[in-house]
């Protein structure tokens, strides 16, 4: 597990003059399939991480990029939500920066896959058509021209939180958008998770906690196991597999 400087490539490519992440290697001599990694808006911290050695442990070759390298979330929240809702700008270039890094490693087998969690998940559906193999969206915001930004897109794995009083009737949305272009999805939305159910602890300054809870947000032991299990699966299916000439997975 070790810190990438990405600086020299983004700066080249017009992105942010600090950029890096986190990098997690799997057990062995490799290559190894290889995943991008895009964290929630508290930024790159020891639960997203905690994902990315998740990740390694499965065999991937992982990078948490840290979207916020050049200020950290207060300088940098803003700016990168914004580019979010343009679908461009500089967090954009940072995410193809690190995606072309990664799969030109001499550890990758240059099959790349995406994930990303809560602002990260927003990320991973927008740049699904950016030269993935495969995405997982986890409770991540929809874009107002859905299919529009979908055209394209690779396979996505999708897991959404029924108690999640922000993104009510998301799951739902992005499944019908995704069979009515065709691309092949699994869209599940868990009853008894709220937003973040895939994070081991609470997230973000304590003071706010109490109010995530009221709002939703936080842990859901009961549902993440099979969610972490889905996301998994479904990139194995794309990222190890010599081939994927055996159907799509089952939906839900």
């Amino acid at each position: 597990m070790t810190y990438v400087d990405l600086s020299a490539q983004s700066a080249a490519a017009g992105g942010s003059p600090s950029l890096g992440g986190y990098l997690a290697t799997p057990a062995g001599p490799g290559p190894f399939p290889a995943v991008l990694m895009i964290h929630e808006a508290f930024g790159l911290n020891d639960l997203v991480r905690g994902h990315a050695d998740r990740m390694a442990r499965a065999g991937y070759l992982t990078l948490a990029v840290d979207l916020f390298s050049d200020g950290g979330p207060r300088r940098c929240l803003v700016s990168t939500m914004r580019s979010m809702v343009r679908g461009s700008g500089r967090a954009f270039t940072d995410l193809a920066t690190a995606r072309i890094w990664l799969a030109s490693s001499p550890l990758s087998t240059g099959k790349t896959g995406v994930i990303g969690f809560c602002m990260g998940g927003g990320f991973a559906l927008l740049v699904a058509r950016d030269g993935f193999d495969v995405a997982s969206v986890n409770y991540g915001r929809l874009p107002g021209n859905l299919e529009e930004a979908l055209q394209g897109a690779c396979p996505i794995v999708a897991n959404f939180g029924g108690r999640d009083r922000t993104l009510k009737g998301a799951a739902g949305k992005l499944e019908t958008a995704l069979d009515n272009l065709g691309i092949e999805n699994s869209v599940k939305e868990f009853p008894t998770a709220g937003h973040a159910f895939l994070n081991e602890t609470d997230l973000g300054p304590s003071v706010f906690r109490p109010l995530m809870r009221v709002m939703g947000i936080g842990p859901d032991p009961e549902s993440s196991p099979e969610a972490w299990q889905r996301i998994e699966d479904h990139f194995a299916r794309h990222l190890k597999s010599a081939d994927d000439d055996g159907g799509p997975p089952p939906k839900g």
